[in-house]
């Protein structure tokens, strides 16, 4: 592995903070720090800004082609699949999750991502239209200028490519704000993309705190756009913070979706899909299908299933090949994790199987895989997002029963539906208000189909080409007499 990124990633160039600041990142197995990280604030996020702006307007990216941005992301592709051992091991380092998962999963999807969007880069175009009059009009997509990502902690790489690769691919620059629990590999693809022949403040990589770093690039007038993955919580903050400079704003929130099981499923598939569905990523997933809405005449059989199953999630170290269920990214998550588990109980829900605290080699942040049955939808562990392998089970009677308490609930991220009569399967997809619904499946995710959130989770898409259009560009509309 080379040397593992500390520092600011500003203009092509590593740099020390403006106040000379440094703050730990830890890897959450051992509570080992891994490395003193720069801690970027408001005079670096101005640099950074300035860096991008002249960029955008005055430097080589901005006349550069179509055909030329989509060389670019297709080579930084290339790299990051290259250096995929070593950004597998830096994500599983910093956030906790399995090996496994970073390397097959992650960066590959990573990959993919950039790959997708190399493909649209020279095929942002606008339209001629028929107008009244001796006139032609036509319109130009244009890229908005400086976009501002702000990445959560869950899928620091992944997420990232979310929201670089389409704001490049329509010519943007970006400042991308990391989660400061988990800097390590936004910073070294910063540099990927410099190898790559990216020019100088095309991506800036700035870490550093959401109440420093994060509302400075919020409030920046140079910034152009904001596009935020995080708690609804911040999202709401992120809205009043960008309305000084009326920016354009997208969020993607939290989310406590519904994944319901009818009698008439295939159990075997369904306890499959909702055990990933909550354990995958230790559960720290926006989408994640926490609440398991089971039909009454399977409820028994499909939680004694779903425990035996998680009874078999093997927690370890992350960077150990039969690792399943890694540590939750911080001490402070754990808590709140662990806090969740204690309300359940004290609300009445029975604790299946987990909900325990355990160390790996003496240490590190782990709890077992957490199963609760007997939960209404009023208690507590029903209504809010816990982020953590903990999965709610609820019984309903018959369809309207499954939609009304699916829908019961603030957030509208994802769900899942699980039955063999195709009929029902489709009624339900279009009556439950989300965004994602995934049928006898659940956790599929693909650069072309757009993802994001309904009510508080959100809006705006991530992924696909007309969703990366909306979000990253802006149109104008050019008339020309032709009678003169």
């Amino acid at each position: 592995m080379s040397e593992i990124p500390h520092r600011l990633w500003i203009g092509n160039e590593w740099r020390d903070a403006e106040q000379r600041s440094v703050f730990p990142t830890v890897n959450p197995a051992t509570g080992t720090v891994i490395a003193e990280v720069a801690e970027g604030r408001a005079a670096d996020i101005d640099l950074a800004v300035r860096s991008a702006r002249d960029a955008v307007e005055a430097g080589p990216w901005r006349t550069i082609s179509g055909h030329e941005r989509s060389r670019l992301l297709w080579r930084l592709a290339d790299l990051i699949e290259e250096n995929a051992d070593e950004l597998a091991t830096l994500e599983t380092r910093d956030n906790g999750k399995p090996y496994f998962e970073s390397r097959r999963i992650d960066v590959p999807s990573t990959v993919d991502t950039f790959r997708y969007y190399a493909g649209m880069a020279d095929k942002v175009q606008g339209a001629t239209i028929p107008v009244a009059g001796r006139h032609l009009n036509y319109t130009l997509r244009e890229p908005l200028g400086v976009v501002g990502c702000i990445t959560p902690w869950n899928f620091p790489l992944n997420l990232a490519g979310w929201k670089v690769a389409p704001a490049l691919a329509c010519g943007n620059t970006v400042v991308l704000k990391p989660a400061e629990e988990t800097p390590l590999t936004a910073l070294r693809l910063g540099a990927l993309a410099a190898e790559a022949g990216f020019p100088a403040g095309v991506l800036n990589v700035v870490p550093g705190f959401g109440e420093t770093a994060g509302a400075a690039l919020v409030r920046h007038p140079g910034v152009d756009a904001i596009s935020f993955t995080g708690s609804t919580e911040i999202g709401r903050t992120v809205m009043r913070e960008a309305a000084g400079t009326l920016k354009k704003v997208s969020l993607e929130l939290g989310g406590k979706s519904p994944n319901i099981v009818f009698a008439d499923a295939d159990l075997d598939a369904a306890v499959k899909g909702a055990a990933s569905g909550i354990f995958y990523g230790k559960g720290e997933v926006c989408a994640a299908g926490s609440r398991v809405l089971v039909e009454r005449g399977a409820h028994d059989a499909f939680v004694e299933a779903l425990a035996e199953r998680a009874r078999g999630t093997t927690v370890g170290d992350p960077m150990a090949k039969g690792t399943r269920l890694g540590a939750i990214v911080s001490e402070a998550q754990l808590e709140r994790v662990l806090r969740y588990i204690d309300t359940g109980k004290r609300e009445g829900a029975r604790l299946v199987t987990g909900g325990e605290r355990v160390s790996v080699d003496g240490g590190g942040n782990f709890v077992t895989a957490t199963v609760f049955a007997d939960v209404e939808p009023e208690m507590t562990i029903a209504r809010e997002e816990i982020f953590g392998p903990v999965v709610c089970v609820i019984a309903f009677d018959g369809v309207d029963d499954a939609i009304a308490k699916a829908n019961d609930t603030e957030y509208g991220l994802a769900a899942g539906v699980w039955t063999r009569d195709i009929g029902v399967a489709h009624r339900v997809a279009s009556e439950l208000q989300a965004g994602t619904v995934w049928i006898n499946t659940y956790n599929q995710y693909d650069p072309a189909s757009p993802f994001g959130g309904y009510k508080q989770s959100g809006f705006g898409r991530d992924l696909g080409f007309e969703s990366a259009l909306e979000k990253y560009t802006q149109v104008k509309s050019v008339w020309v007499a032709l009678d003169r």
